[in-house]
């Protein structure tokens, strides 16, 4: 039998080999193990840490999936200041800036032409090899320590790799939402009713400042690093520095270029113009750089940039063409939308013929009126969107476009209600629109996947009168699927396996795929974590609900009104004969000892040192209970910061002891 591994040095050695795995997954495009095998490596990384939390190493790479609350950002220092860089949309203005350098530091002058990726700045500062600071740009001189959120990012590494590196050195880099990702985000938000983030550098930005890392982790954040900064570096070039920095294991784009002359800078520029538009992240320009160290100590700075760098903005991409007609779509949450049929125009690469005007007070706001000719852009947007109209040119007798009072699919007058944008159909269970749109999302990938249903299907389904409700899939029979159009015995078959098989989907999906307003797939995690079946959600009051991280007012008024309807109670309750799980899976508790035995703990707010969900496991490993609402039988309430005052005023009532985060982790020292 072998002897049993120094938990110390097996740490040590998981730890180098799961870094170096990353690095060759992430870096170099290589697996060399497995999923399953490196899952188990994983897996066994974490449970030692458990068991020893005096050995676990802040940068450990069990740190990517995130899970740390951060109360408050703490304010730091840049040791470098993060200046801005001057903008210029002109080739006559890069002229100018290229005479201006030569004529300071002669006609020897090498630039170095990198993409202006149009993401979120950020600082990263190593010693020893080792991560130890994130921050934000701030205001230049100071940021937010964003460390705990930074952790998560893949691309960044947490222990450099190599040798041959500055004992403390800070590497700058632009952080960003790949497009594909923020559009399965935007996606998710739709289906949920939520409002659509605007852009991806908005919507990186916003990830950035969360105060749960396991929800920056989710987004699938990527970093492009652009620039290194010591005291006495040991490169002579930017150039140099890309090459090593990128051999340490930070991703650096491979867009960057040497130029000889301005000639190859403006020539770097046109090339990027239209290729641009192939990069999975938005770009809104180029950076052009001197790329000698020396030579740009001796350019030096102004008060506000470099006088060694610009940044050279490419204009918005916007066409001219017809506004045809406003089509008006109804989505699940019944949100009416106005989508605009455009004459096609040629538009950053692709034709359009479609584009977004968001809803009525836009169309008020730009006077839409059919027949004008409208700005089509596509900036920093994914979608296509209407930004002014050409008065000049406008039709004669054309016409004041009226927001429909109707729903366009089924004749329900329209509501809105005070606050929001959008008109909705309130007739969600007889509108056709609506009704499709819930059964796609309930067998969508994020939610009960059911792959081998599509929306044709439940087209089919719906108008030969099988489906109206998600509860109506699992009643469905060989022979009623057989019978639609081009859907054979065999696919019939593999239809109702699948169907089969989404019963072991997790509980947070099938609160996801219920498609309860707002509640998306995030919030539905957490849902699932603080309220662990159905019974408890249902049961679930308003301070209940907004003591959850991350669920505010709105989430818990809509799901409060979603239970309160006896249809969506039945629907859930055909759900769970069905066969679905509408309770979280039970974890097994590894007891520590008895000291809360018998004692039941309410957790609420925000806490500094530890996360709810550590919070919890605690309290059951020392044989402890948590429950979720406040009752005279409850012994103790355990408040965090920004904890509901309801709950709060409640429990002082009652007589409730209450313990702060320290007291109570004094109870179990």
């Amino acid at each position: 039998m072998a002897p049993e591994k120094d938990p110390a040095q097996e740490i040590k050695e998981l730890t180098h080999r799961i870094n170096y795995l990353n690095y060759q997954y992430y870096q170099n495009s290589v697996s060399e193990v497995s999923d399953f095998e490196f899952d188990a490596m994983l897996k066994r990384l974490q449970d030692l840490e458990e068991q020893h939390p005096d050995l676990r190493d802040p940068n450990s790479p069990t740190q990517r999936v995130g899970g740390t609350i951060t109360k408050n950002f703490k304010t730091v220092t840049h040791r470098y200041p993060m200046l801005s860089l001057s903008n210029t949309y002109s080739e006559e203005d890069l002229r100018e800036f290229d005479k201006r350098v030569r004529k300071a530091i002669g006609d020897e002058v090498e630039y170095v032409c990198e993409q202006k990726f149009d993401g979120v700045a950020i600082s990263l500062t190593y010693e020893n090899g080792q991560f130890v600071q994130g921050a934000t740009r701030g205001d230049g001189t100071r940021g937010d320590d964003i460390s705990a959120n930074v952790r998560t990012i893949r691309d960044i590494p947490l222990q450099v790799h190599g040798q041959n590196y500055p004992d403390l050195f800070e590497v700058r880099g632009e952080v960003f939402l790949p497009l594909q990702v923020f559009e399965e985000l935007n996606t998710e938000r739709e289906e949920a009713g939520e409002q659509l983030l605007a852009n991806p550098r908005n919507a990186a930005s916003g990830t950035l400042k969360q105060q749960d890392s396991a929800i920056v982790a989710s987004r699938k954040l990527g970093c492009f690093s652009y620039s290194f900064h010591c005291n006495n570096s040991p490169f002579q070039t930017h150039a140099e520095s890309l090459q090593a920095i990128q051999k340490w294991g930070f991703k650096v784009s491979d867009t960057w270029r040497k130029c000889g002359s301005i000639e190859d800078v403006l020539a770097y520029i046109k090339e990027w113009e239209t290729r641009r538009h192939e990069l999975p992240i938005a770009t809104d320009g180029v950076v052009v750089k001197v790329n000698n160290y020396n030579l740009q100590e001796e350019l030096g700075f102004t008060a506000k940039s470099p006088r060694w760098a610009i940044a050279y903005k490419y204009p918005a991409m916007s066409s001219a063409t017809k506004l045809i007609d406003i089509q008006y779509q109804v989505g699940r949450t019944g949100a009416v939308t106005p989508v605009a049929l455009l004459e096609p125009v040629l538009l950053a690469g692709t034709v359009v013929k479609r584009a977004s005007v968001h809803n009525a007070n836009e169309i008020q706001r730009l006077d839409l009126r059919l027949g004008d000719t409208v700005f089509v852009e596509k900036g920093g947007e994914i979608i296509p969107k209407i930004t002014e109209v050409d008065f000049s040119k406008r039709p004669a007798d054309s016409q004041p476009i009226l927001y429909p009072t109707h729903c366009p699919a089924c004749g329900s007058e329209l509501v809105r209600s005070e606050g929001e944008a959008n008109f909705y159909c309130p007739n969600e269970k007889g509108c056709e629109p609506q009704i499709r749109a819930k059964l796609e999302h309930f067998i969508s990938r994020k939610a009960m996947n059911i792959d081998e249903l599509g929306p044709k299907t439940i087209e089919q389904l719906y108008k030969a009168g099988y489906v109206s409700n998600a509860a109506d899939l699992y009643d469905l029979t060989l022979e009623q699927l057989a019978g639609l159009e081009r859907m054979g015995e065999k696919s019939a078959s593999n239809i109702l396996k699948s169907l089969e098989k989404s019963k072991e989907v997790a509980y947070d999906r099938v609160l996801f795929a219920l498609g309860i307003r707002f509640v998306g797939s995030t919030v539905a995690k957490k849902l699932a974590e603080h309220l662990p079946d159905i019974v408890a959600l249902r049961g679930a009051t308003y301070e209940d609900l907004v003591a959850i991280n991350e669920i505010g007012d709105r989430i818990a008024n809509s799901i409060i009104e979603y239970f309160q309807d006896p249809e969506h109670v039945q629907l859930v309750e055909r759900l769970q004969a069905a066969g679905l799980k509408f309770k979280g899976e039970i974890s097994t508790v590894e007891m520590e000892s008895d000291k809360l035995a018998g004692n039941t703990f309410v957790i609420s707010g925000v806490f500094e040192s530890i996360s709810r969900e550590e919070l919890q496991q605690l309290i059951a490993s020392h044989g402890g209970k948590v429950v979720s609402s406040i009752s005279a039988k409850l012994n103790y309430l355990v408040a965090g910061d920004k904890m509901g005052p309801a709950k709060l005023e409640k429990a002082n009532k009652l007589g409730i002891q209450i313990l702060s985060e320290d007291q109570f982790l004094q109870m179990i020292r």
